[in-house]
């Protein structure tokens, strides 16, 4: 049970800074370096009370965070795509198994469409096209708050010390 606090207590943390990111981004349209340090560095705590072991379980995390950065920055190379956001996501992957980071990246990019219709709406008709500037933080930050509220965490910690 002890393993469930911690786990429940860096999950929450993970929410937080979530919504931190979020807000940050519809303010000032950025993801602060040290919001995206501390989600990167909290995973470490999580693979310690979740009982991951180095191989595979640590391994595979560090091969998905290190595939969605290099896809990623490719985006970000091209100006389809926030340093924050890159750095948000790549943070992700650390934290969640790779099928629940594609389940994240699935309600992402619905929900990203949703946010860039909506905005883009809302500029044309305010005339403004030319100021649009997508947060796309609150996608990443939404698609992970429904990813961390669905997933039982007890489960995916008995299953990996079982």
């Amino acid at each position: 049970m002890q393993g469930n606090t911690i786990i429940y207590g860096l999950v929450g943390a993970l929410a937080i800074a979530l919504l931190v990111a979020a807000f940050t981004d519809i303010r000032r349209r950025q993801i602060d370096n040290w919001l995206n340090a501390t989600v990167a560095l909290g995973a470490p705590l999580f693979w310690w009370a979740a009982g991951f072991s180095l191989w595979p379980d640590v391994a595979l995390h560090l091969g998905v965070a290190a595939v969605t950065f290099f896809l990623l920055a490719g985006l970000f190379a091209l100006k389809m795509m926030g340093g924050g956001d890159v750095k948000l996501l790549t943070a992700l992957a650390l934290w969640l198994p790779p099928l629940m980071f594609g389940k994240l990246l699935l309600i992402m990019a619905i929900a990203g469409g949703v946010l860039t219709i909506v905005l883009s709406m809302w500029h044309i008709m305010r005339r403004r096209k030319d100021r649009l500037k997508i947060p796309y933080g609150v996608a990443i930050a939404g698609a992970g708050l429904w990813v961390i509220g669905t997933t039982n965490w007890a489960a995916l910690h008995a299953a990996t010390i079982g």
